[in-house]
């Protein structure tokens, strides 16, 4: 019985080791291949390609007339009459308003008659001399006299023309500062006349902006007032040569042809997108892409083996997510959208995604 008990338990054991060893074997030979198969790194990649890298500058500013002049008061004085409101369409020298001169009519008056006195006076003088009765002081005396009346006569002319307000420019009144019965000073605003038919926007630019526009580029401007959000042309029509003193901005005018025609006015906000630097289709990749060791700047390149190459490059502008590159890339090359300094040429890779 004890005999027959030992047999079997040899034959497991025997079992059980044959099976040990045949698995350890096993495991071994997975350990090979697995050292044969190379594992290969999952990448984002961009294929490089053209690109706009321009630079845009976003800057509002209100719609305002081209030419607006204030009319002020020559003389002292109540105001006695005013012909026009806001609004009202005027023309050069149209009279817009009149002022109490009567103390200078007055005087006008005695300049002229004090004239005739002169003139008079001057013509006798001329009869004497020539009879010699009359030395030639006298008769310079005479002439003098009679120009200082002359210009007594225009000077107080002047004065009384003073009283009469008159628009200088062709244009719409858009501020009137004076009523009827009002007493004035000299210099004192009355009128603010504006040429409507040319309207500007007038854009406070950055020096570091500001070299990179030129008379004559044309301006997407928006205004919410116009109909249907339409964009609306325009044209810059002078750079100022000199910054602001308290902004250090730089004004750059622009002009809106098609004002007119869209119901413009001034004191519409106008929001133009002014193209301070130019860069349609120039070569582009992801800006992460782009590393950068002693000086020198290179990309990872993925070759038609899935391997990585790394490839010196002239690099440009940085804008936004993107960078230019100026030498060094094809179109159509695909790179690693990641820190190159990250990664080692050489390196197996297999394109998990794209950058579009």
């Amino acid at each position: 019985m004890r005999f027959g008990f030992r047999i079997p338990v040899a034959l497991v054991t025997g079992v059980l080791l044959l099976a040990a060893c045949s698995g350890d074997d096993g495991v071994v030979e997975q350990a090979s291949d697995g050292e044969r198969q190379e594992r290969s790194l999952p990448v984002r990649a961009a294929e490089t390609g053209s690109r706009d890298l321009s630079r845009i500058v976003r800057l509002s500013a209100p719609v305002e007339p081209m030419r607006t002049i204030r009319l002020a008061a020559r003389t002292d004085g109540v105001v006695t009459d005013v012909r026009v409101e806001e609004g009202d369409r005027v023309e050069a020298g149209e009279v817009l308003a009149s002022i109490d001169v009567r103390e200078q009519r007055a005087e006008l008056s005695r300049a002229r008659a004090r004239l005739a006195e002169k003139e008079a006076n001057f013509q006798r003088m001329e009869q004497l001399r020539e009879r010699d009765y009359v030395d030639a002081a006298q008769y310079e005396t005479a002439r003098a006299e009679l120009e200082i009346a002359r210009s007594d006569l225009e000077l107080w002319q002047t004065r009384v023309d003073f009283g009469t307000v008159t628009s200088t420019i062709d244009g719409t009144v858009v501020e009137r500062y004076i009523e009827p019965g009002e007493a004035i000073s000299r210099h004192e605003p009355l009128f603010a006349i504006a040429d409507l038919s040319s309207l500007v926007a007038r854009l406070g630019v950055s020096e570091l902006d500001v070299c990179g526009l030129r008379v004559g580029d044309s301006v997407v401007v928006q205004v919410d007032a116009v109909a249907d959000g339409n964009p609306v042309g325009g044209v810059i029509r002078r750079i100022f040569p000199a910054a602001d003193e308290t902004s250090r901005l730089i004004t750059v005018e622009v002009e809106l042809p098609e004002a007119l025609e869209l119901g413009l006015r001034p004191g519409f906000l106008a929001r133009a997108r002014l193209l301070v630097d130019s860069r349609p289709d120039v070569l582009a990749v992801p800006s992460v892409a782009v590393g950068e060791e002693r000086g020198q700047h290179f990309v990872m390149l993925i070759n038609g083996d899935d391997r990585l190459e790394r490839r010196e490059i002239e690099a440009g502008v940085i804008r936004g997510a993107w960078r230019e590159v100026i030498g060094g890339l094809e179109a159509g090359e695909k790179v690693v959208a990641a820190n190159p300094l990250e990664m080692n040429a050489g390196e197996l890779v297999r394109i998990v995604d794209r950058v579009e």
